[in-house]
């Protein structure tokens, strides 16, 4: 859908209306329901892995490897500043929020860098895509180890715990193990996997919807939401909004430090301030399992990636007219 030359991502109305869905029916979406939705969540996190590695293709790669900076700075940030940023600006105001909310801003904080839009939205404003393409693939595949690592610490110092080993033995079985075995068969299915493209982006999306209708339908009917008002959703997105552009605006700090050119900045800036939500949903049904409060918990993620792609859009189809401009 476009407006006014803006297009709406079709899967973020589909997200709208599944968790529309989940308040509304929340019976048949929840655990123990008709639909079997947590069966279709529990093992369809293996199919959206094996999927990624079947579409991964590491030759894309090989263009942008040489622009090490850009790759350190988009690292440092994905996994180091964002937590930072998270606990200096949130630890003052976690007594008034609910602290699963919390525990889903530092989750988010956690998170890998998105592959697909901060590769789309980096060729609509004329930046390196190569560079993109690289650092958003890298941000993935660190993101397998280092997002749990930072959970298990941030859980523990909080007196919450959650037990690391578990939780490596599912990320190993259902998250690395599906990668690899994707990568294998793409030797035989890449031509397979090419033409129908399309197909296994709608099975992606539609796996991470299940999830999410999923967590939020077990959350209302545990009675999670029953406590909370429309605050604290403005809350999260007053807090997502906030992170973004803090996060997009240090990041500008060394970029002109290292004096990268436009290229190359856009694609440092569109990597770093992204988080992935399809990443985030299968990892915190791994991490969190069934537990009532998860859509809580992915909440945050959530609303970020809504106000990442619009706010990154905005800017994109800004760069993209600047870049004709100018000849670019």
């Amino acid at each position: 859908m476009t407006i006014r030359g803006f297009t709406i991502d079709g899967f973020l109305i589909a997200l709208v209306l599944v968790v529309l869905a989940a308040i509304a029916l929340p019976g048949p979406g929840a655990t123990g329901g008709i639909l079997h939705m947590d069966a279709i969540a529990t093992y369809g996190v293996a199919v959206i892995f094996f999927l990624y590695g079947l579409t991964l293709a590491p030759e894309r790669m090989h263009a942008g490897i040489r622009h090490w900076r850009v790759h350190v700075a988009v690292q440092l940030c994905t996994f180091v500043l964002f937590p930072i940023v998270v606990l200096v600006l949130g630890t003052p105001f976690k007594s008034f929020i609910p602290s699963e909310v919390w525990i889903g801003f530092f989750y988010l904080a956690a998170l890998p860098s998105t592959v697909s839009s901060s590769v789309a939205m980096t060729s609509l404003a004329h930046g390196n895509v190569p560079v993109a393409i690289f650092n958003a693939t890298l941000s993935s595949l660190i993101g397998v180890f280092a997002t749990p690592l930072l959970m298990a610490w941030f859980l523990s110092s909080s007196g919450v715990g959650m037990p690391l080993l578990p939780v490596i033995g599912k990320i190993v079985l259902l998250v690395l193990l599906p990668i690899i075995v994707g990568q294998i068969a793409r030797h035989w299915l890449y031509a397979w996997a090419a033409r129908h493209i399309r197909a296994i982006r709608l099975a992606d999306r539609a796996i991470i919807l299940a999830i999410v209708y999923n967590s939020f339908a077990d959350s209302i009917m545990e009675g999670v939401w029953a406590g909370h008002d429309v605050s604290i959703i403005v809350s999260i997105v007053v807090g997502t909004i906030v992170l973004f552009f803090i996060i997009y605006w240090l990041m500008m700090i060394p970029c002109r430090l290292m004096g990268l050119n436009r290229a190359d900045t856009i694609a440092c800036l569109f990597c770093a301030s992204k988080k992935s939500l399809a990443t985030g949903v299968p990892l915190a049904k791994l991490m969190f399992g069934a537990s009532p409060a998860l859509g809580l918990i992915i909440a945050p993620i959530m609303l970020y990636h809504f106000f990442q792609l619009v706010i990154v859009s905005v800017i994109a189809n800004r760069e993209g007219r600047r870049a004709v401009a100018e000849g670019r």
